[in-house]
């Protein structure tokens, strides 16, 4: 018969050393939350709002690991009854239970701090169940998110809210966190300085990862400092922050982008490879920089469009990672390419036209006439084959009769646009002295 104490833990293993490192390093004040004093600083919004006692329904919206929960917690205090719930495995009736005894609290005397984490994951339905109660002052409402409320989030519910943003920690919070570690472990981490660096960068700015990959260098048997190289074989590298179908993957094509507009090859280059990393289709990039050379390089130089569909054809035919080189190769021909978004700026123009004016036929000169019927009613009269011209121009109007002529395509000064502005020019000139 086994002995009843036999799966019993051993004298020193206390809860408090089972406890994780990130849980024991909790705050247990605000001063002692890293990497936000933009918002818990002594001119921070959270800490004026708190200054005046005129705390309202927040939603804290940040990358994984920056402290909304924590901040959550201290923000009840003693006060406030604090009740948290997650929205992954909470319901219409968790809810029901919570705004229940919260009423009951209301009529004691005491307000109801409600910490809803994940709350972008209710649906609509279940958000519009926080009104009435945030809109009556039954629950403080605080909600945690790290999507964008803007689509996450009812509109009403948002408007009843303050969106306080937090930041993903910077390097000098992420030395604090591991400072505040070593401290608790009594010793220090078994890294050189350029480990410390690595260790740091392997969080990715989540302060809880941090300490839970230090808790796994704490428990090592060998104390001997690690260099970058044996830090990364004995630790797997943390996936950078990317989700291809949330904000992340929207913010960084747009960093993208809008690198290759400003013709700077090597940050181009960067949001490139961070897309890489996260895991991004490689022809979801080749999309997007093929439309790039249109929307914004466009005439000012023909040939970007045929390097970036090259690129992508080789892509195609060499697969990851040797094609990634020819999408890198295409960045970087777009990023130092003369820039001019005058055809995206025609077809817009030309778009809005054509639904100004809507079924205007084109002029009968320009209309063929393959019926007897159709040469009786002007079909193809006095239409001038250009080719038979001095100058293979021949000036007549293209447009519906009673149409102003437009003027959609205005090509810059840059490129091979140059170019083609002399020849529009030289046109102009013809079609006005009727040559």
């Amino acid at each position: 018969m086994p002995s009843e104490d036999l799966f019993a833990p051993e004298p020193s293993a206390t809860a408090a050393n089972l406890q994780p490192l990130a849980d024991r390093l909790r705050p247990k004040s605000v001063a002692d939350v890293v990497g936000q004093d933009h918002i818990l600083g002594p001119e921070g919004s959270l800490t004026l709002m708190l200054a005046r006692g005129s705390l309202t329904s927040l939603i804290l919206w940040g990358p994984p690991g920056t402290g909304k929960t924590t901040i959550a917690r201290l923000i009840a205090g003693e006060n406030l009854h604090f009740t948290q719930i997650s929205a992954v495995f909470s319901g219409v009736a968790d809810l029901k239970r919570v705004f229940d005894d919260a009423t009951k609290l209301k009529r004691a005397g005491r307000a109801t701090l409600l910490f809803v984490d994940e709350i972008h994951r209710f649906n609509r339905a279940q958000q519009d169940a926080f009104l009435p109660v945030v809109e009556a002052g039954t629950i403080i409402l605080i909600g945690a998110t790290t999507e964008n409320p803007s689509f996450a989030l009812n509109g009403a519910l948002l408007s009843r809210c303050q969106v306080l943003v937090l930041r993903r920690l910077d390097d000098a919070a992420m030395e604090q966190l591991l400072a505040r570690a070593e401290s608790e472990a009594g010793a220090s981490l078994p890294l050189d300085i350029q480990a410390r660096a690595t260790l740091r960068a392997m969080a990715d700015g989540d302060g809880r990862a941090l300490l839970n990959l230090a808790e796994q260098l704490f428990a090592l048997p060998d104390a001997s400092p690690l260099d970058s190289d044996q830090l990364a074989q004995l630790l797997s590298r943390r996936a950078a922050l990317y989700d291809k179908d949330r904000e992340e993957h929207y913010n960084l094509i747009s960093a993208l982008h809008k690198s290759l507009r400003g013709s700077d090859a090597d940050a181009a280059l960067y949001w490139f490879a961070r897309m890489l990393a996260g895991g991004e289709d490689p022809r979801y990039i080749a999309r997007r920089i093929t439309r790039f050379a249109s929307e914004d390089i466009g005439l000012a130089d023909p040939q970007a469009l045929v390097q970036t569909l090259a690129a992508w054809e080789a892509y195609e035919r060499l697969g990851s990672p040797e094609g990634e080189v020819c999408l890198a190769q295409a960045v970087v021909y777009l990023a130092t390419a003369p820039k001019s978004n005058a055809t995206y700026k025609a077809i817009n123009a030309a778009n809005r036209a054509a639904k100004e004016t809507g079924s205007l036929m084109p002029p009968a000169h320009i209309l063929n006439a393959p019926t007897k019927l159709m040469k009786n009613l002007g079909y193809g009269a006095g239409y001038e084959y250009d080719h038979d011209t001095e100058a293979a121009f021949s000036g007549q109007n293209y447009f519906p009769e009673g149409m102003g002529r437009p003027d959609f395509y205005r090509p810059v000064e840059r490129g091979f646009e140059r170019d083609i502005a002399k020849r529009l020019a030289y046109w102009a000139k013809l079609r006005e002295t009727g040559a």
